[in-house]
């Protein structure tokens, strides 16, 4: 693997509790012929351990002729997550990823399956990603993983991972654009009807978190900064509205929140600024402005660094999110 054209055999594993989407996703991208298209053809399979039908997380259950020696001739190994959940894969799959990787061939994970991964030892001292709910257990349980939760996927040699759900689509059409040209993950993205390439990464779709402060007088200094976000905030207002001293607060402060009250600020700046551009009409300028950064390159630099993609970008994804308008089509002819 690693070289141009050569991925054109693909295996995908599945276990009981499977999950369907994800599966879905493998079987989308590369089990279908779109030659007509001037899509290369897959030579695809699905896998399970053992003969017999294997039960999907939603209710149905699959049987393939295929079992776990297809990977051995396979350029892409996909792992998809399974009931196992977050434990250690079968002896038998683990000696087949080794094997796959040790030849050349290229180990992806959907989501939760980068647990698999990183149970084989495959993913130690490289960088993994996965679904930003797990990603934290993930570096927990395997410190010798260079976990990356901000991410849509990660390629690290022979070891790829994506994020959580459809982000196995953005992980795919990766692969493809990088072995076959951008061309034709294009016309596969445009037969699937998603963008070929999604800006930024996971934190675009993580609630921002509000941090909990159980000191009275802390509170109330907070929710006054937090109807203030417009002003011009310095620490030692800030303190004398909390009644203290501002080295008395900045310690409290981090004792409470877990953050320095210049990070408390940034990240309810851009939680306000999500929310503009969400559901406001505001331009850019003006939700910089009503957010307090001052300008819109502020406001770019602070929301980029923290979202992982710009105000415009996220504007154009996110647009109506709360509160969608009903799409209403065309009648036909």
């Amino acid at each position: 693997m690693g070289r141009s054209g050569d991925l054109h055999d693909v295996a995908v594993v599945v276990d009981e509790g499977f999950s369907a989407f994800e599966f879905s996703v493998a079987c989308e991208v590369f089990g279908i012929d779109r030659t007509d298209d001037g899509v290369p053809p897959f030579r695809f399979a699905v896998c399970t351990e053992q003969a017999g039908p294997v039960a999907s997380r939603q209710g149905f259950s699959l049987s393939t002729e295929d079992r776990l020696d297809r990977l051995d001739t396979a350029d892409l190994v996909i792992v998809t997550p399974t009931k196992l959940g977050f434990g250690p894969p079968r002896p038998q799959l683990t000696e087949r990823l080794h094997a796959a990787v040790d030849r050349g061939a290229t180990v992806a994970s959907f989501c939760s399956g980068s647990f698999t991964l990183a149970h084989t030892g495959l993913l130690d001292g490289r960088r993994a990603t996965t679904h930003y709910l797990y990603a934290a257990e993930l570096a927990r349980r395997f410190p010798l993983v260079e976990v990356v939760p901000d991410v849509l996927y990660v390629e690290d040699g022979p070891l790829a991972s994506s994020a959580g759900t459809s982000a196995g689509i953005d992980l795919s059409l990766h692969l493809v654009r990088r072995h076959h040209g951008s061309a034709v993950a294009t016309a596969i993205a445009r037969r699937m009807v998603v963008p070929p390439h999604r800006d930024g990464g996971q934190a675009q779709y993580v609630e921002a978190p509000v941090r909990p402060c159980a000191d009275e007088s802390l509170a109330a200094a907070l929710d006054w900064a937090a109807g203030h976000l417009h002003t011009d905030i310095d620490v030692a207002a800030w303190a004398r509205a909390a009644t203290m001293s501002p080295r008395t607060f900045a310690r409290r402060f981090r004792a409470e929140t877990g953050v320095t009250p210049h990070r408390w600020l940034l990240e309810r700046r851009v939680a306000a600024a999500r929310l503009l551009l969400e559901d406001g009409d505001e331009s850019v300028d003006e939700v910089a402005r009503r957010c307090g950064f001052g300008s819109p390159a502020m406001l770019r630099q602070h929301f980029l660094r923290l979202v992982g993609t710009t105000p415009t970008a996220y504007r154009r994804t996110f647009r109506g999110a709360r509160h969608p308008e009903p799409v209403r089509l065309a009648p036909t002819a």
